[in-house]
């Protein structure tokens, strides 16, 4: 019995086994064929949107962790050029950090 549940899950063969209980033993067996194939199609069902949605996750976590980075440089390349340290760039300050090589590259 547990191979046949076995080619029921894996073959795609499960309506030859359930037409045989169906229609030459009693259509009652219909109701557990159909619980149980339901049951095996959600949860593939689950497991495969549980799969790209981790796939999703670990992207996105990348693509932040990234943006951080980034957000990090720029906010110390702000903080650099702000000379006054009043916490606002005047036009002046940012001419006088253009000047800087290493500024300019970084741009």
């Amino acid at each position: 019995s547990m191979w046949t549940v076995f080619e029921l899950t894996f073959s795609g063969g499960w309506p030859n086994y359930a037409r045989v209980l169906v229609e030459k033993v009693s259509p009652l067996y219909a109701a557990p064929f159909v619980v149980y194939i339901a049951g095996v199609i959600f949860a593939m069902f689950r497991i495969i949107t549980a799969l790209f949605l981790r796939d999703t996750l670990i992207i996105t976590a990348l693509f932040l962790k990234e943006k951080h980075a980034y957000a990090q440089k720029l906010r110390c390349f702000f903080e650099a050029a702000d000379a006054s340290g009043d916490g606002y760039l005047t036009f002046e300050e940012f001419e006088s950090v253009l000047e800087d090589e290493r500024i300019m590259s970084y741009l």
